[in-house]
């Protein structure tokens, strides 16, 4: 059983390595579904990470229909984490009609050269997953990030089971999406995953002393990944 943690920032990655997770998926903008972390902070995770680290690359919120400059950009973030020895990167990309865009994907595969792929949940806006499944597994990939379809996994478990099931151990299904130390033993055995995936964060509250009236959405702390959260995640899984 394996733990990967949605890590948001430096902080958060070194709290998922002390807490026993087997791997971090570094992003930004949690709040928007993960985005694209800047260069300096993969490096800096890259530099005092020991555990595997995989980097999400999707340059904007919203769907996964990318344009060709927008490809071009991941592209070129997928070559900066291959330059900084990154493990992976997490990907995905559709066409208009709801398949994987085979072709993109395969760029961005190329790009990534040795490093891991996994295909983000894209996968769960896919039209037919059965299909979009063995196209993944056709591009090489490594494993598949999904919630089944639904707002969370527990709600998405069936369809996650049926995935795991057609894979067949030729690619990694990974739970994602509202898994907590509450319910990650009932996932697996709803399941029957071995990897699952969750960002364990905690909203820690502004040290800001000075708090204007009227700009309080601009005035709270950050989410960090809890360490006790992941600990807890482990410990639920052994």
């Amino acid at each position: 059983m394996k733990l990967e943690i949605a890590a948001n920032s430096l902080a958060s990655a070194l709290a998922a390595q002390a807490g026993g997770a087997a791997r971090v998926e570094l992003c930004s903008g949690l709040e928007l579904g993960g985005l694209t972390p800047s260069p300096a902070i993969v490096a800096m995770v890259r530099e005092q990470l020991r555990i595997p680290l995989y980097v999400l690359i999707r340059p904007r919120a919203g769907d996964f229909l990318y344009d060709d400059d927008e490809c071009e950009a991941m592209r070129r973030d997928i070559e900066y984490c291959v330059a900084q020895g990154c493990d992976g990167v997490v990907i995905g990309v559709l066409d208009a009609q709801g398949q994987v865009d085979t072709g993109r994907c395969r760029s961005l595969i190329a790009a990534a050269g040795k490093l891991g792929v996994t295909f983000h949940r894209a996968f769960d806006l896919c039209r037919e997953s059965a299909r979009a499944l063995e196209e993944i597994v056709a591009l090489g990939c490594e494993r598949v990030l999904t919630s089944g379809a639904q707002a969370s996994a527990l709600e998405g478990a069936a369809l996650i089971r049926a995935c795991v099931d057609q894979a067949a151990g030729r690619i990694a299904i990974m739970p994602g999406a509202g898994v907590n130390s509450r319910n990650i033993a009932a996932l697996v055995a709803a399941t029957g995953a071995s990897e699952f995936h969750a960002s364990a964060k905690q909203a820690l509250p502004s040290g800001m002393q000075w708090q204007p009236t009227g700009l309080q959405d601009m005035q709270g702390g950050e989410w960090r990944t809890d360490v006790d959260e992941v600990r807890a995640l482990v410990d639920a899984l052994k």
